[in-house]
């Protein structure tokens, strides 16, 4: 980048340069690596806007990242250019219990949030896997969910307006304060999921709700994964509806195990992790429907937390697949695709098929409770065929999850990875609609290029 470029860049925010500091912004939790020409860091809608105008006049490519958290290369600089990290806003600007809000800055990490609703008796639902580092901004720009989503959605569900700085830098403002709003286009959710290719939040009003009075988990051991499958099958269908709906299958318990040494049931095929909640009585007539639906589905035992402690001890298992499958191969890759939540049994089926027929490590676990499942595989990127076989197979997930009638991704997004997917899924004429309004937004293309295909 030109000296005369940074130089004003610098006029208008932190901007960063150090050759170290390009290499810490060039990757995100993908094996995706690009190391941008600079780094700035706006604290305000104004620096953000003034960077934006500077890229238009000059040509140069602004790529927007939260915490790099993301597992779709989005937050990737894949054609060079600044990254603008939105890390320095980061404050809660208002918790409004009367009218059961919040408003925010993107930079928040989505668990001071949890934290900070939760001080006065509000609750905010979605809940990433990454809530301890990923920020609100990250999680509106993928629509973002997490194992809350069967019973309280996504991440877009809690959007009521937002701040945005469109490509060009001009400050656009959609939605309020107000649950019920159908004032003209519904340009919230058009921004929500668009993963940083049509505007930068500057601004969030989130809609929160009473924090449950109580909850309760138990975990089911299936000797047969069909089994497992069925379980989930039948607890839709009973119009029972937990917070979270875990799958796990064994080579997730396997990896675990060796991991941390909980004393997992390794030779079982499938565990399900249940958490319901709500008033007292209510959360302990579901807990007990869960698992005599469970039992009835071929559940080999159920474990019933009875303490918070135990609650914590169930989930310590499931937040441990990341790191238990990073000790294996040098690097993991978190794939992301949902089903209709009864062909889960069927999805579970084919995927033991094509991890046998590429000669992958992979497992599968996720929120089965809405059919979004996550299929993991662990690979060493310096062996070419390893690498060609995963290519494979991430074409053929794909192509399973669509012939399910599935989308490629749930939650994570289509980012870099999936981008030459996306047309299988929403088709030409999809594509083009898409394709028509990044560039009435971003004549230029200078907004997180080479992103959802486009």
């Amino acid at each position: 980048m030109e000296t005369a470029i940074l130089a004003r860049l610098r006029s208008v925010c932190e901007t960063l340069t150090d050759p170290v500091d390009l290499i810490c912004y060039g990757f995100d939790a993908t094996h995706q690596t690009a190391r941008p020409e600079a780094v700035v860091l706006p604290r305000s809608a104004d620096e953000v806007a003034a960077v934006l105008r500077l890229a238009n006049e000059c040509g140069f490519c602004v790529t927007p990242r939260g915490s790099g958290t993301g597992l779709a290369g989005g937050a990737v600089a894949v054609q060079g250019g600044v990254v603008m990290s939105l890390a320095c806003l980061n404050r809660i600007l208002e918790i409004d219990r009367r009218n059961l809000l919040a408003v925010v800055e993107p930079g928040v990490i989505t668990a001071d949030l949890h934290r900070a609703a939760e001080e006065v008796g509000l609750f905010y639902p979605p809940d990433p896997a990454s809530a301890r580092a990923s920020t609100l901004g990250g999680n509106l720009a993928t629509n973002a969910g997490g194992p809350r989503c069967f019973k309280y959605g996504v991440t877009r569900d809690y959007v009521l307006g937002l701040e945005v700085v469109l490509p060009t830098g001009d400050v656009l403002h959609t939605g309020g304060r107000t649950v019920k709003n159908v004032s003209g286009y519904d340009l919230t959710r058009l921004i929500v999921g668009s993963e940083g290719t049509l505007g930068v939040i500057t601004k969030a009003t989130l809609r929160l709700v009473p924090r449950p009075e109580a909850h309760r988990t138990l975990l089911a051991v299936f000797d047969q994964l069909d089994d497992a499958g069925r379980a989930v099958e039948a607890i839709v269908a009973a119009g029972v509806v937990p917070c979270s709906l875990e799958l796990m299958d064994q080579a997730c318990l396997q990896v675990v195990e060796a991991y941390l040494g909980l004393g997992l049931p390794v030779g079982a095929e499938a565990v399900l992790l249940v958490e319901v909640d709500g008033y007292r009585e209510a959360v302990a007539r579901q807990a007990e429907e869960s698992a005599l639906l469970c039992r009835s589905s071929g559940a080999s035992s159920v474990q019933v937390a009875s303490s918070p402690e135990e609650e914590a001890e169930l989930w310590r298992a499931r937040k441990a697949i990341s790191p238990a499958l990073a000790r294996i191969k040098p690097v993991k890759i978190g794939e992301d695709v949902a089903v209709p939540p009864s062909l889960v049994p069927e999805f579970l089926r084919r995927f033991r098929y094509l991890r046998e027929r590429h000669g992958l490590s992979a497992v599968v676990f996720g929120h089965a409770g809405d059919g979004n499942l996550h299929p993991n595989v662990v690979v060493d990127p310096r062996d070419p065929a390893e690498m060609a076989r995963v290519q494979a197979w991430l074409a053929d997930l794909a192509r399973l999850a669509l012939d399910l009638g599935g989308t490629l991704s749930g939650e994570h997004g289509i980012g870099n990875m999936k981008g030459p997917y996306l047309e299988w899924e929403v088709g030409a004429v999809g594509m083009q609609t898409m394709r028509a309004v990044k560039r009435a937004l971003d004549p230029r293309g200078v907004l997180n290029p080479r992103k959802l295909g486009l």
